[in-house]
């Protein structure tokens, strides 16, 4: 599923990643390590985020460095804690993840609806979004990661600002999106 070659990634004088190679199978795998660690730095050049100091990874097959939009597209991000756009209501956010992965308005909007009933915030919607809890956030950053139905999830700290009880929901959620046939998750944490 992705596969890192002699990876390196630096940020000035700071050694993010130092030649990390791993080849991360398909289904469900969890990157677990203290914060600092380079986990989401991984993520992000697994995404094409940022470009590798060094090395190469592969997801899915294909080399990121040239991978097109359609590779983007079969993937599925939610970042720890950017991500959720002011003055935009729950649907408006959704439905333009979708859109901004290839799908057109209409379908964007409709399967927008759905993975926002299926999340349980459908009556929260048409709110704002700087107006939702903690929680409410995560959740709607996992619609807009769901939207376009990708082959791969990478979740970045999905349970970061939740409370005991958020992050039982969140992990259980997470657990039966892990189980649907076809579907492969990296999920990224400090937790264990």
């Amino acid at each position: 599923m992705i596969e890192a070659r002699r990876l390196v990634k630096q940020f000035g004088a700071v050694t993010a990643l130092a030649g990390l190679s791993v080849k991360v199978p398909k289904g469900r795998v969890g990157l677990l390590g203290p914060n600092g660690a380079g986990k989401s730095t991984f993520i992000k050049l697994a995404l094409g985020i940022f470009a590798p100091s060094g090395g190469s990874v592969t997801v899915l097959g294909e080399n990121v460095a040239t991978a097109g939009p359609e590779l983007r597209q079969r993937i599925g991000y939610m970042p720890e804690r950017e991500g959720v756009v002011p003055g935009l209501n729950g649907i408006e956010f959704v439905a333009l993840a979708g859109e901004l992965n290839g799908m057109p308005r209409k379908q964007a909007l409709r399967q927008a609806h759905e993975i926002l009933s299926q999340l349980g915030l459908e009556e929260a919607r048409y709110r704002r979004l700087e107006q939702y809890s903690a929680g409410m956030q995560q959740r709607i950053k996992l619609a807009a990661t769901l939207v376009h139905d990708p082959d791969l999830l990478l979740l970045d700290e999905p349970t970061s600002g939740l409370d005991p009880d958020g992050r039982t929901a969140m992990l259980s959620l997470l657990k039966s999106l892990a189980r649907r046939p076809g579907k492969s998750l990296v999920l990224s944490t400090h937790l264990l």
